[in-house]
């Protein structure tokens, strides 16, 4: 080979190795920059999955709490929670159990997704074998079930019909007693992931509030109840004992004295006179204890009803008063004394408050609710929570029977007070007219 090929090729091959010295580590960073870049996109879109994901769980939680903190009943927290709970989690299954006390435990609220076989609300299972259902209730605790085909029991069993291979569940606890459960169940292979607890816990908390709320709400009703009724038959006894006591003894002593002014000679003015006034004062005070007698419990109330005691109340009425009750049946007493006290009590605040002129007084039953309307012309102005004007005591006595009262009192513009007594139709007593 000629010397001028040689010096050739080794010129090119000393080119070459340069090249390769120079390119091969900058591909193999180029490479190396790509991989880690990859990856933190991997990262990164993985961390947005999550965040979407938790901003999912967490608006769906607050929608559930947002139920709650406005005083939803229990019934109407239970299926939210359970839809709102499986579309956070994004999972197939969501069950809220109650315990009771024979070993069993009932269904409330039960989200499947669409075409899958699911369970009834209302269903009663016996907690027997090895089920999530059991271990929560024993324990107390949250408890996660990741292979439903090594459980025993009715529930395991039912379970696996409607395809769940694992569940995760939460205590629904009030006041340390363990009254329910809610869980969730998934169709995948594998566990759910780790965490899951704490999500559905945040859940089981609300539902727990809500049922707090509403046993709260219902002891304090039934202590109203209690209250108002122990008042009213006192009201009653003191109302007979007037009569049967007090007012007849008056009306006796009346006879009494009218036989002795009779035996009085003519001529003996000065004694018949003191003996006539002491029969006309025996008279008014048996007319003062007659009314006495009305506003304490008032007889008609309770022989007649509501329509006859409420037009008798609008005829002794200080201001003019226009009745108007429709009603064509009696109704359980406590409902019946509860609307009599709301017209009454009206009536005081209008003729010692209000300056009015006039009142109208307005009673029918409206979708299985008593509704009394109370309304006047006066200066309005009064408030439920204004002291001295007795409305405090009677929203207490509406809301023992589970009603509800309002007032409306715009200054210069009158007075209207309206109560709702909710009355089942099983609770009605026999048409009779009022």
């Amino acid at each position: 080979m000629p010397a001028r090929w040689s010096v050739y090729l080794s010129f090119h091959l000393d080119g070459i190795t340069a090249a390769l010295t120079v390119f091969l580590p900058v591909a193999l960073l180029t490479n190396v920059l790509a991989g880690q870049a990859r990856l933190r996109a991997l990262e990164a879109e993985e961390r947005r999955r999550e965040a979407a994901a938790l901003a999912t769980q967490q608006a769906a939680l607050r929608r559930v709490a947002t139920l709650v903190a406005r005083g939803a009943e229990p019934s109407a927290v239970y299926p939210v929670t359970v839809t709102e709970l499986a579309r956070g989690l994004d999972v197939e299954h969501v069950t809220l159990v109650r315990f009771d006390a024979d070993d069993l435990c009932t269904v409330l609220a039960t989200h499947d997704r669409p075409g899958r076989e699911r369970l009834l609300v209302g269903e009663r299972m016996p907690i027997d074998g090895d089920s999530i259902t059991g271990r929560i209730r024993s324990s107390g605790s949250p408890a996660r079930v990741d292979d439903y085909s090594v459980l025993t029991g009715t529930i395991a069993s039912r379970m696996r019909r409607l395809g769940m291979r694992s569940a995760v569940g939460s205590p629904v606890s009030v006041d340390g007693t363990v009254k329910g459960a809610l869980m969730v169940g998934s169709g995948q292979d594998g566990p759910l992931p780790e965490g899951t607890e704490d999500r559905v816990c945040d859940f089981a908390d609300l539902v727990s509030t809500a049922v707090s709320n509403a046993e709260t709400k219902a002891e304090l009703r039934a202590s109203r109840a209690r209250v108002v009724a122990a008042a009213d038959q006192a009201r009653r006894r003191f109302e007979r004992d007037l009569h049967d006591g007090a007012q007849q003894r008056i009306v006796a002593l009346g006879l009494g004295l009218r036989t002795i002014e009779a035996s009085v000679p003519a001529e003996d003015v000065t004694v018949r006179n003191q003996l006539d006034n002491v029969i006309n004062g025996l008279a008014d005070l048996y007319a003062n204890l007659q009314e006495l007698s009305r506003g304490i419990h008032p007889a008609i109330l309770s022989k007649g009803g509501l329509g006859p005691a409420l037009r008798a109340l609008g005829r002794r009425s200080v201001v003019p008063a226009s009745v108007r009750v429709d009603l064509d049946r009696r109704f359980p007493e406590p409902v019946e004394v509860a609307a009599y006290y709301v017209v009454a009590e009206a009536m005081t605040n209008a003729a010692k408050h209000a300056q009015a002129q006039g009142i109208t007084i307005q009673v029918g039953l409206v979708d299985d609710a008593l509704r009394i309307e109370v309304a006047d012309d006066g200066v309005g102005g009064a408030t439920a929570d204004g002291g001295g004007s007795g409305l405090i005591g009677l929203r207490d006595r509406v809301e023992a029977v589970s009603g509800r009262l309002e007032v409306s009192s715009p200054k210069g513009e009158g007075t209207t007070l309206t109560a709702t007594i909710p009355v089942p139709p099983e609770e009605l007593a026999p048409a009779a007219a009022s």
